[in-house]
């Protein structure tokens, strides 16, 4: 029988962007989003969204009711400085502040994100993390939140999911700056971030609080498609500029010499280079003895031949099965693995992909102390029949990772919590609002919320410490 431990967090996860809506309300300035779902041709934005603004005493109630002891979210960084540089918005301490003390009312330990995607609009402008600047911006941004709920909030995220906002921003091209194809800024931007994170790592630890801080990654399993040396070598690359790349990073203080080679190959291939400058990587390795935590969010793997064309990607936005195309010039494509089932959306359900991974950072960064799965779940077209919402392939999909969850913990890997992506329906930032994660069905006409079956499977779990089947759940 699979049983969690006492103290393992069961979450669910939110964005500010995604969630709150209010975007022009109490002196919020714009972030990047705000003009990019706000073109013409969008054909949804983050103006509403899940209302969590007006909302969130709901979302916590019911999260109690439901049995989850965790939430992420994220501190929207033109909340509180409107312009991403100048003065200080008040009203956005204050909505925080509340939002935090709910928090604690219901129970409901609040992991906090200081960057989700969502640069201020101004700052983006600038170059976003191509502009070193933005790091002493980020800096100080860090600065204001610790000073201002440091003292209730003790798990810090730096940032969530650097390498997507690298590939989706400059590589897929299906965020802004909506770039295709350019692997040198890609790989800048990451390691750019890499010393915005350090940074705020050495502050955060200067300041002496009580708290824990970490970084959040998107973290993908590589596979050859098959046993030849060519994918295996592009299974190895693509590993590399995806995942170890950073990892090295927080939890190494460095770049190992087989990844820079590979680093160095990539952007050969695409006719570029990494600029490393003065005192980074000095910032990096004292950083890297002091991460507290890896969030890892995992979603899929990929399975990798190798491609010696031009780069060539289309981005399944619409869920139209079997539409996807990934093939990236001195990396390899990805391709189909027909033995492994794939989401609408083109995404393997690989559970494996997760034990995998976590085995993977246990045995080449073994002081990476706890593991939180920070992010994992099904988007599916939920259905709402008579005011239900029977999700049961959503249920078997978590089930089914968290089954491997528990088999890596039984292998010695110490992971101490995990978040469903995500607490209730939201903006999907590339696929609007037909494509549901929630385990609360909202209805975004009327923001009602509407516990779906998985909701009371996951109640059921957080209650026992057993990971139960759901087909004997009523609701």
């Amino acid at each position: 029988m699979y049983k969690f431990d006492n103290d393992f967090i069961f979450g669910g996860a939110t964005a500010a962007y995604q969630a709150e809506g209010a975007a022009m309300e109490e002196g919020r300035g714009p972030c990047i989003w705000d003009e990019y779902l706000n073109r013409p041709e969008s054909k949804f934005n983050g103006d509403i969204a899940s209302d969590f603004y007006h909302k969130y005493g709901k979302d916590l109630s019911l999260s109690k009711e439901f049995g989850l002891n965790g939430i992420r979210i994220s501190i929207s960084w033109s909340r509180i400085i409107p312009d991403g540089v100048g003065k200080v918005n008040e009203k956005g301490i204050e909505f925080y502040n509340n939002l935090i003390d709910e928090c604690l009312k219901n129970g409901v330990e609040p992991f906090v994100t200081l960057h989700h995607f969502d640069t201020p609009l101004n700052l983006f402008k600038n170059g976003d993390w191509l502009d070193r600047d933005n790091i002493n911006h980020f800096v100080k941004f860090a600065k204001i939140c610790f000073d201002n709920f440091g003292d209730r909030v003790t798990k810090w995220i730096t940032f969530n999911e650097a390498w997507a906002v690298a590939q989706n921003g400059y590589i897929a091209g299906n965020f802004p700056p909506s770039i295709k194809y350019d692997v040198e800024k890609a790989i800048q931007s990451m390691h750019n971030m890499m010393v915005a994170h350090s940074k705020v790592v050495e502050l955060y630890k200067s300041m002496n609080l009580k708290g824990e801080i970490g970084i959040v990654h998107t973290l993908e399993g590589k596979y050859p498609i098959t046993e030849s040396e060519e994918d295996k070598l592009a299974a190895k690359i693509d590993y590399t500029i995806s995942n170890k790349f950073m990892l090295d990073a927080c939890f190494k203080g460095k770049y190992d010499d087989d990844t820079l080679n590979i680093i160095k190959h990539i952007l050969d291939k695409n006719n570029g280079e990494l600029i490393i400058y003065e005192g980074d990587m000095d910032v990096i390795e004292k950083a890297s003895k002091n991460i507290d935590f890896l969030g890892m969010n995992y979603y899929s793997s990929h399975f990798l031949k190798a491609y010696d064309g031009e780069s060539n990607i289309y981005h399944n936005g619409t869920g139209e099965k079997g539409t996807s195309i990934f093939a990236l010039k001195g990396i390899g494509e990805r391709v189909n693995n027909p033995e492994v089932e794939t989401t609408d959306w083109d995404w393997p359900i690989y559970p494996k992909g997760l034990y995998d991974m976590l085995l993977r950072i246990k045995n080449d960064y073994p002081n990476y102390k706890k593991v939180y799965i920070t992010e994992n779940g099904m988007g599916y077209k939920d259905d709402f029949v008579d005011g239900k919402i029977d999700d049961a392939p959503r249920i078997d999909y978590i089930k089914r990772h968290l089954e491997a969850v528990l088999k890596a913990k039984d292998a010695g890997v110490n992971v101490k919590g995990y978040f469903v992506w995500s607490l209730m329906d939201v903006l999907s930032w590339s696929n609007g609002f037909n494509k549901r994660y929630g385990l609360f069905y909202v209805d975004f006409d009327s923001q009602e919320r509407y516990p779906k079956k998985s909701a009371y499977w996951f109640k059921k779990m957080s209650d026992t410490k057993i990971l139960c089947d759901g087909e004997e759940i009523e609701y």
